[in-house]
């Protein structure tokens, strides 16, 4: 059972409690007579439950990242903010657009349910819109024919691994970002998938090319050789958005991680 979905039912019984409290419960017992436990406790929980359910399904959302696949811009253990509305109003559990406020753009950070497996929730950068033909040949990312701008940034020290990458300033969309290309890793993709659309991409040595469906997008990990994407399973379904990240409040392991990314 998701997060989501146990929040929901706990606020339900809270609610049916609360309102059976307020205008039943109350009025056949005398004054001197205390509420049940189960229903003090319904009474006092439920405009928490209420008030957390409403932000986290119509505002913002806390998610801890858990792999390294979005490093440079992204640490493992880094606490994030999720803007829940900025590509529209969804109904919780069954997350249905009902207000179209905004669409993804080429650079969002973007939270997603996992196709395979719509329990999971993972993050990725979106580099391609429906309509758009994605390249990634030789481990150059182009959009539509048009090679995106790739700037040397140094070397990267991966702490855990104690190795090296190679840094780069890529633009996908308004704003520049990190990625991370290692050199001796293979252009071709490994492991790819059977997935819906896949028969219109062509897949060698060199890499891949792609068109993205109409309401799907194409995302990719910001660490280009150590993520599992696009590339690997395939497009993600508009219906699968959860929302924007945004904003970076902690890490335990550093402390000094605190604030917005691009």
């Amino acid at each position: 059972m998701s997060f989501a979905l146990f929040l929901f039912l706990l606020l339900v019984v809270t609610g049916l409690v609360w309102l059976l409290e307020k205008y039943y419960l109350r009025r056949r017992r005398s004054r001197q007579a205390r509420q049940p436990w189960w229903v003090e406790y319904s009474v006092s929980f439920f405009p928490v439950i209420l008030i957390v359910f409403v932000l986290r399904s119509f505002l913002v959302e806390p998610f801890k990242i858990p792999s390294g696949s979005m490093i440079p811009t992204l640490l493992i253990g880094d606490f994030i903010l999720v803007n829940k509305f900025a590509y529209g109003i969804r109904l919780p559990i069954i997350n249905r657009k009902i207000i179209d406020v905004g669409e993804p753009q080429r650079g969002d950070v973007m939270v997603f349910r996992y196709p395979e497996d719509p329990s999971l929730d993972y993050i990725k950068r979106v580099v391609g819109l429906p309509g758009d033909r994605i390249t990634y040949v030789n481990k150059r990312l182009s959009v539509n024919g048009k090679e995106m701008d790739l700037k040397a940034a140094g070397d990267y020290l991966h702490k855990e691994r104690m190795s090296f990458a190679k840094r780069y300033e890529e633009t996908t969309g308004e704003h520049p970002h990190s990625i991370l290309i290692e050199d001796d890793a293979p252009a071709a993709v490994p492991f790819v998938k059977q997935f819906p659309f896949r028969e219109h991409c062509t897949y060698n040595n060199d890499g891949l090319a792609c068109p993205v469906p109409p309401g799907h997008y194409f995302l990719m990990g910001d660490n280009r050789d150590n993520s599992s994407d696009s590339r690997v399973w395939g497009f993600v379904p508009d219906a699968n958005i959860v929302g924007k990240a945004f904003f970076i409040w902690f890490n335990f392991s550093e402390p000094s991680r605190f604030g917005s990314f691009q």
